[in-house]
């Protein structure tokens, strides 16, 4: 039995590769997209209603991840990249099918298009649907997970002159919350879990058009070193 799906819409998001992104949605609030609908869902009567919603799920297609061999076992950055689970227990983008999950938050509603923030999803990510947040639905008081029990700890993240400098520069060209993302994704430490910080490099991603540079001065700490197109 197989089972064939066709997107509904597209998200231009603030994110140009996959590293940095973070882990989970709503880490970096300062994270915005535009979810870009396709006829015939881009017409007011797909969304009438949504006027009175803080947040959605969507359901989305991992399109960068790499494809072939099936995992039934995962090694996750929260347990360090060294442990092992089933793949059921984790979020990883390496699943059965390549389908993931978000809750993100809308911030407005446009023609043929929702404004979104919060948001961990790669800039082209096909979408599969939407469905709106229920508040005593969805957030369940009684929920656990052991392997996750609350929001990883976080580094410090500083900056030299001249590259906060360059982000203000660059917030104002783009009218978006430049400094903020660059904090809030950097200070969820992106590089693998299991790798020891080396003080003599820099590391680099890519936020819309916009260079980001940084190393690590101490293990728990990031400056940020330039901000450039």
């Amino acid at each position: 039995m197989s089972y064939s799906f066709e997107p509904i819409g597209l998200v231009h998001s603030c994110f140009a590769e996959k590293f940095a992104i973070p882990r989970q949605p709503q880490l970096a609030p300062a994270a915005r997209g535009v979810l870009e609908l396709f006829p015939p869902y881009d017409k007011p009567e797909a969304v009438a209603g949504l006027e009175g919603v803080s947040h959605l799920w969507l359901l989305f297609v991992f399109h960068a991840a790499a494809s072939g061999e099936q995992h039934l076992r995962v090694r996750p950055p929260r347990l360090g990249g060294n442990q092992r689970i089933g793949v059921f227990a984790s979020r990883s983008t390496h699943r059965p099918n390549p389908i993931g999950q978000s809750v993100v938050r809308l911030d407005g509603i446009e023609d043929g298009r929702l404004l979104l923030s919060g948001i961990d999803l790669l800039d082209g990510t096909p979408i599969l649907d939407i469905k709106p947040y229920v508040p005593y639905a969805d957030a369940l008081s009684d929920a656990s997970n052991t392997l996750a029990e609350a929001a990883p700890a976080q580094l410090v993240v500083d900056w030299s002159e001249p590259a906060l400098q360059q982000a203000r520069a660059q917030a104002l060209r783009l009218q978006q919350p430049v400094i903020e993302l660059i904090e809030q994704c950097l200070a969820q430490d992106p590089k693998p879990a299991y790798q020891r910080p080396d003080t003599n490099r820099e590391y680099g991603v890519r936020f819309w058009d916009i260079n980001v540079r940084w190393h690590y001065p101490q293990a728990d700490r990031i400056r940020v070193v330039a901000v450039e197109q």
